[in-house]
């Protein structure tokens, strides 16, 4: 069919399949919808600027020193983050030592302020257990009731925040297996029996025809035999290098604990 042009012709161009695909694409609406933003969950972690609460939950440790004549008391205080949520936390926000001893004040309260900034920065703070229990006194360390060995007192403070940060859960004791469980107490079976049949009846080596009366000795304060689990331990055991337990005892030529089942011949 034949168009007839009554105006004057300025310009002209040629319109391709694309062009019009483009066209209509722009005339037509937005079939799919904006996907909408995901929830996210307002989690709170520990970090130096959260505010101290009015309120903290905490414990209060004793340490009776024999170094120090009146007891020491370590107080850890802990806020709770997202309470009443899944993710519910429990961190340490401050540490106070209190006693009526004042020879260490000073040291002591810089301690604790170092020791509460580390605990307000947040992030992993469990590094401060092995870091004070490293610390070794030069005058020597001393027994606590149980056997065990504290190399100083800054070691037993350590001891303290290990126990505190287990209660809440920062950090995990392993727990003995049950072939390393039969393992020990078979050991301590056989040295019972062993020392049973070395004394008679009479407390006299077997095969002394002429035992001499022997007098009953009173019992050390270093050799009192019960630890947490309630296990006893002979009087004559040395230390274990691993559990730090007077625990160590001779038998069949290997030095074994009794505690911990550490023994030097594998």
């Amino acid at each position: 069919m034949a168009v007839k042009i009554e105006k004057k012709i300025k310009g002209y161009s040629v319109v391709t399949p694309e062009d019009k695909a483009k066209e209509a694409a722009r005339s037509a609406p937005a079939a799919v919808p904006a996907a909408e933003p995901l929830p996210t969950a307002d989690v709170i972690q520990m970090h130096e600027r959260i505010e101290r609460p009015d309120v903290l939950v905490g414990s209060t440790y004793k340490i009776k020193s024999p170094l120090f004549e009146h007891a020491l008391y370590v107080t850890i205080n802990d806020i709770v983050l997202n309470a009443g949520t899944e993710h519910e936390l429990r961190r340490p926000f401050e540490i106070f030592i209190n006693s009526k001893n004042m020879d260490h004040f000073q040291w002591i309260v810089a301690l604790t302020r170092i020791m509460s900034a580390v605990f307000r920065k947040g992030g992993d703070v469990t590094f401060l257990v092995d870091e004070m229990k490293a610390v070794f006194d030069p005058k020597g360390g001393y027994w606590k009731p149980g056997g065990v060995y504290m190399p100083s007192l800054v070691a037993e403070l350590g001891t303290i925040v290990e126990d505190h940060l287990k209660s809440i859960g920062l950090l995990h004791d392993p727990e003995m297996s049950e072939a390393q469980r039969a393992l020990i107490a078979e050991k301590r079976a056989a040295y019972e029996a062993r020392s049973k049949k070395n004394t008679d009846v009479s407390g006299a080596p077997a095969g002394d025809l002429f035992p001499e009366p022997k007098v009953a000795e009173a019992p050390r304060t270093e050799d009192v035999e019960v630890t947490g689990e309630g296990a006893s331990f002979p009087p004559s055991a040395t230390m274990c290098h691993k559990c730090s337990t007077k625990a160590v005892v001779i038998m069949d030529g290997c030095a074994t604990c009794l505690n911990c089942g550490y023994s030097k011949c594998g």
